[in-house]
């Protein structure tokens, strides 16, 4: 079983060999636009349409010749990498569309990010690419190239420059360098690659970014997880690149926005009680590069809408500490880490008693931190409120 990897051009961009091989199979398997390449072919056709679960175990159980065709390569984002794990198939890929696309705008490659959002949601993009010099998306019916324009638009990441190809090798290809402006205001092909890049370097944010760069409550300040004990938190929850974190009271979203610039190809949920706050959280996404899920809720409610996490952070239990602990480490998966921040003692008990009623094994961190304060041409010291960092760890199933 063959699978070949064609281009807009049809049988032109085919060697001799392959075209041998589709003419001389007994069913030949594609998309409409695939097929119509081979108006001559009079054997069976099968055009791929919906699911592939009836077309695997129709495959499997084929005994004769088939070829499938893909565009380009079958292995970049591509079927190939799908019946690959379910049949067993030769594979002769085509130029992908990355690869054309870049040889048009004739830059090299080697050092591009590339995202498909070919029938996946935007979210979280603008983190998955903040500092990256080189970016290749595919694109779809819903993130066209004017949406991926107006995205970026939002998020401030006006240092990019866009080449869209569309059409690549097809008789209508057309290839442009656009500006982000120019391309949220222009018609595309639905077939086409956005490339993206950088007329300036901007440098990512460190971990630890200052409490007076986020929007705030006013005149309330204060209503933030200080910078110090923010990076405690986050060195806690042990996050990695692809980790689902849950942040509950998320207010500014300081810890939830952090969390994402590490996490940037997993996922962020953030839950807010107040809508002034949760207010003050989406803008602090847009002016920080971040794009995570918030909503307006009193945590567990909607903790449902959520999926399962690998860390949860926890800045306020709004008294109903029991019953929140308890849905939160059942959703927790095995070997994930809860962290809470409490100010008093009295909470504190009552937290260690709740997680290690729940099973999980439980530290705390007493943190009191004092910062630096010029005082006249001298320097003293001004303390932080003291917190207890609590770390709980979900067992692992067995």
């Amino acid at each position: 079983m063959k699978m070949i990897g064609i281009g807009d051009n049809g049988v032109k961009g085919l060697l001799p060999q392959y075209i041998d091989w589709i003419n001389n199979c007994d069913v030949l398997i594609g998309g409409e636009r695939h097929l119509a390449f081979f108006p001559q072919f009079t054997k069976e056709k099968k055009v791929i349409k919906g699911g592939l679960s009836k077309l695997v175990a129709d495959l499997q159980q084929e005994t004769r010749n088939v070829v499938i065709l893909v565009s380009g390569d079958p292995l970049f984002f591509g079927l190939g990498g799908v019946l690959a794990k379910k049949l067993s198939l030769e594979i002769y890929p085509y130029t992908s569309s990355v690869q054309l696309a870049y040889s048009k705008m004739q830059e090299s490659w080697q050092d591009a990010y590339i995202v498909s959002l070919h029938g996946r949601s935007i979210k979280g993009f603008a983190q998955k690419i903040d500092g990256r010099k080189k970016v290749a998306i595919l694109t779809d019916e819903k993130n066209t190239p004017q949406a991926i324009a107006n995205y970026l638009k939002h998020y401030g990441m006006n240092e990019y420059d866009a080449f869209v190809a569309e059409n690549l090798e097809g008789e209508n290809e057309r290839c442009r360098f656009m500006t982000l402006d120019e391309m949220e205001h222009t018609t595309f092909s639905p077939l086409n690659v956005v490339l993206l890049k950088q007329r300036h370097a901007v440098t990512r944010s460190a971990l630890g970014i200052a409490d007076e760069a986020f929007h705030q409550r006013k005149p309330e300040k204060g209503l933030i997880t200080k910078k110090e004990i923010r990076v405690l938190c986050l060195q806690e929850l042990q996050l990695q690149e692809d980790s689902v974190v849950w942040d509950i009271g998320t207010c500014t979203g300081s810890v939830a926005i952090e969390a994402a610039k590490i996490a940037r190809e997993g996922a962020v949920y953030a839950i807010e009680k107040n809508e002034e706050d949760l207010a003050n959280c989406f803008l602090n996404q847009a002016k920080h590069r971040v794009d995570l899920t918030a909503v307006l809720g009193k945590a567990p409610d909607r903790l449902d809408e959520f999926p399962d996490p690998t860390a949860i952070f926890i800045g306020g239990n709004g008294g109903n500490m029991e019953r929140l602990l308890e849905t939160c480490i059942i959703r927790l998966v095995p070997g994930g880490r809860l962290v809470m921040n409490i100010a008093t003692i009295e909470n504190l008990a009552e937290a260690v008693k709740h997680l290690k009623t729940l099973g999980c094994d439980v530290t705390i961190l007493q943190a009191q931190i004092s910062k630096s304060k010029p005082i006249l041409n001298l320097t003293r010291f001004e303390p932080l409120n003291p917190i207890f960092i609590v770390t709980a760890q979900k067992g692992n199933d067995k």
